[in-house]
């Protein structure tokens, strides 16, 4: 038996993030839609040979953050489809051996959600504690210092009820209040209608933001200068984050994810968004059991140099905090991130390909890549991104722009009359280096499916662990030594439509550790159960 048949499928899978709105359109109005991605179906299974693919969200919304502010959690937006078309996508994907996997926006929704539009109707709305909402301070300035990521303060007074509501990133994004139970309950309750309509997974996002100090403590400043993120995000950096995100509370929220999609067969999974760098607080996120996230996103690729000693810290690092018997992985591109054939150029995404694909752990590979896709600098008059309205240098339309899958004037992209030219080829490369691109992909994909001989079961032992109890690089004597992964059998279970259901499943881990990775406050104490919700 191949070594892969011990592994689950997530671990084995090369993912593929699709944009939809820049995907495919097959209305000509110009946006991309759930149908594109159909239509483009085997040009995933056939032609890369990629194993799974993730869809950007493309639920009902007022778009002012292109679909991460989400009006209904339970629908498509009409301009992607609707929930039948969904349902063939998943259809189809299935029956061509493709995983589904879909965004999920769990930390805000959209101003206009009708949750939000109760909450901020009157003080006294049984919706009310479901959102953030404080009182000014006495000289009517916010509650505390928390920063935007979009620019500028977090909180925003609503003038009609005297009291501010916070958001993280856009104003028309509230947070909502999860350590209300109500809502806990509502947003698992919204993700297992999805799990029911038979998708594989969520990747997550932002989900260090669901649990922040309930002190609701000022943020120290940034005397230091260290970024956040990989990259500068402006004036976003002046403070230390340690108060608006990342509370420890939010391990009991990622086991309770956890439960849910281990209630499920054949296995379901979350990679959970979050740029952290300090990888002994990253492997915490694993769960001390080997209960709360299956994957912590790791984008710490992206903040490397790229050199071979900058590349080795990162995957070293990975490794030594990656708790025995959990999986990594990769990425080297995204809808937030400058182009990987822009950053590095042709050749040096040629490398990343094979990096991203040779490398332990789980590679999530963004559309347009494998094409060598350049990053284009849209004229100010066309930019839609909001990012650009307070930081220019930050804006993201330059890495969204549509895929190319003709040399027609639109690129094959659309039959809208707008004319794509500009914003689709002026991202590709040659004809002929494209071609080199996307056929050096799919021989490389394939290869690493076909691979049989390197152990990909296997998992690196234990961390060691220095003086101070922090995990380390494996030393020379233990590094490429390897323990074999244990799986519990599991049966499959299908309604009489072939539509799977719940069922109680046994986690099934390699032997854990005998001390667990420690959590992201070093000294934290044991969790308690979460805190009842402060009212405004």
């Amino acid at each position: 038996m191949s070594d892969r048949g011990q592994l689950e499928w997530w671990q084995t899978a090369v993912v593929y993030q699709i944009y939809p709105r820049s995907y495919k359109d097959t209305t000509g109005n110009g946006v991309g839609d759930l149908q594109g991605v159909i239509d483009k179906m085997d040009y995933l299974s056939d032609t890369l040979g990629v194993d799974a693919f993730w869809l950007t969200p493309f639920y009902p919304s007022p778009m002012a953050d292109f679909g991460y502010d989400v009006s209904d959690y339970r629908d498509v937006d009409p301009i992607f489809g609707d929930l039948s078309t969904f349902d063939r996508l998943v259809a189809r994907a299935h029956a061509t051996g493709l995983k589904v996997i879909i965004d999920f926006v769990p930390n805000h929704s959209s101003d206009r959600h009708p949750w939000f539009v109760e909450s901020r109707s009157s003080r006294e709305d049984p919706r009310r504690d479901w959102y953030v909402w404080r009182d000014p301070k006495p000289d009517g300035s916010p509650p505390n210092n928390w920063l935007s990521v979009f620019g500028g303060s977090a909180w925003e007074l609503d003038e009609r009820t005297g009291q501010y509501y916070l958001h993280s990133f856009l104003k028309e994004q509230p947070e909502l209040n999860w350590r209300n139970p109500a809502v806990r309950a509502a947003m698992l309750d919204n993700m297992r209608f999805w799990l029911d309509r038979d998708v594989d997974g969520f990747r997550v996002d932002t989900v260090l933001f669901l649990m922040k100090d309930p002190a609701e403590r000022d943020n120290p400043a940034n005397v230091g200068g260290s970024r956040h993120l990989h990259k500068s995000l402006g004036a976003y950096d002046a403070q230390v984050h340690v108060h608006d995100q990342g509370h420890a509370d939010v391990h009991q929220v990622f086991r309770a994810l956890r439960a849910l999609l281990d209630g499920y067969e054949p296995p379901r999974m979350a990679l959970g968004e979050m740029h952290v760098f300090d990888w002994n607080e990253w492997g915490s996120y694993f769960g001390a059991n080997l209960d709360e996230l299956h994957m912590p996103a790791n984008f710490g690729l992206l903040e490397a140099p790229w050199t071979a000693r900058g590349v080795r810290e990162v995957v070293d690092g990975v490794e030594a905090a990656t708790p025995r018997g959990a999986w990594p992985n990769y990425v080297l591109g995204s809808h937030d991130d400058r182009r990987l054939a822009t950053r590095l150029g042709e050749q040096g995404s040629r490398q990343a390909a094979v990096l991203l694909l040779s490398l332990r752990g789980s590679p999530t590979l963004y559309y347009g890549d494998e094409l060598g896709m350049r990053e284009v600098e849209i004229p100010p008059d066309r930019r839609q991104d909001p990012w650009n309205l307070t930081e220019p240098s930050l804006g993201r339309d330059g890495c969204r722009t549509p895929m190319p899958w003709s040399p027609d004037p639109a690129a094959g992209f659309t039959s809208a009359a707008e004319p794509y030219r500009l914003l689709c080829l002026r991202t590709l490369p040659r004809r002929g280096a494209r071609a080199r691109c996307r056929q050096f992909f799919a021989q490389t994909a394939l290869r690493r499916r076909a691979r049989i001989c390197w152990p990909r079961s296997s998992v690196y032992p234990p961390p060691e662990r220095g003086r101070r109890g922090r995990a380390r690089a494996p030393s020379s004597a233990t590094r490429g030594r390897r323990a074999g992964v244990r799986r519990s059998p599991t049966s499959q279970r299908s309604t009489p439509t072939g539509r799977s259901r719940p069922v109680q499943r046994t986690l099934a881990t390699a032997p854990l550790p005998s001390s667990s990775p420690p959590g992201p406050r070093s000294g934290s104490p044991p969790l308690e159960p979460l805190a009842g919700s402060r009212s405004g």
